[in-house]
């Protein structure tokens, strides 16, 4: 038999190598004189080149678990390494934030984009953070709105754009840094049936084309046609994790 080919992403990494593993994740939030243990002792991993859909209720500690992994809440026990960092609650809190900065793309159900940016600057402004220069800053914005379809686009600010088109700007100034890692929190659930198939074959090419592990946190059920593996939790633990083949033709979203 011949030995797998190894398809290696934007990034540099191979597809189907490990990205990041968590061990035994534990997060307690105080709820006036108790605890509420909201992650009981977590193992995960993902892998790049894979879409990872975490999926479970309101409350299940799915979006605590990405907070965790991703270098946003610290947990109270447990172990996290990710790319080269062996121990990432280890590092000082500046280095975490230079981790997030220079390996992970974030996008949230809520946006998060600056009001009076136009998307272009948007995008221009996560590049600067990483200290691209403007001509580059400006090159690579353009190239990231356009791969999202939103050439026309550029010079809107979030006010003229359509819910569907401001997740495209997130997902534009996420995938701008070419980043590893991306953690993507219920990226459909504020969108119509259209834009939310827009969004979430975004994230699958991201995965397939550049390499990324991209972690996805959703209720809707529908989005797991585009994933390699789905991961229920549920009251603070994970149910079950099945690894899956992504349907080539998925059903449309529909509301």
């Amino acid at each position: 038999m011949n030995a797998p080919v190894k398809i290696k992403g934007v990034s540099g990494f191979v597809h189907g190598e490990s990205a990041l593993t968590a061990k035994g994740i534990v997060k307690r939030f105080k709820t006036g004189r108790t605890f509420v243990e909201v992650l009981k002792g977590v193992d995960f991993d993902a892998k790049h080149g894979d879409v990872t859909m975490v999926m479970g209720p309101s409350g299940s500690g799915k979006s605590t678990l990405v907070a965790a992994l991703s270098g946003l809440l610290r947990p109270d026990e447990g172990k996290v390494a990710a790319l080269e960092a062996a121990d990432l609650w280890k590092l000082s809190p500046g280095k975490i934030d230079k981790f997030r900065l220079d390996h992970c793309g974030f996008i949230f159900q809520g946006f998060n984009l600056f009001p009076a940016l136009t998307a272009k600057q948007q995008v221009m402004t996560a590049l600067k953070y990483q200290g691209v220069g403007p001509g580059e800053s400006a090159r690579r914005a353009q190239a990231a709105l356009e791969e999202v379809g939103l050439g026309p686009r550029v010079n809107q600010r979030p006010s003229e754009l359509s819910g569907g088109e401001k997740q495209r700007v997130a997902i534009a100034r996420a995938m701008a840094k070419n980043p590893n890692l991306i953690f993507a929190d219920e990226p459909t659930s504020a969108l119509d049936g259209k834009s939310g198939q827009i969004v979430i074959g975004l994230l699958r090419a991201a995965a397939t084309e550049r390499g990324a592990a991209v972690i996805c946190v959703t209720h809707d059920p529908r989005l797991e046609a585009y994933a390699d593996r789905v991961i229920h939790i549920e009251d603070g633990r994970i149910l079950d994790d099945v690894r899956r083949t992504p349907d080539a033709n998925p059903a449309p979203l529909s509301h």
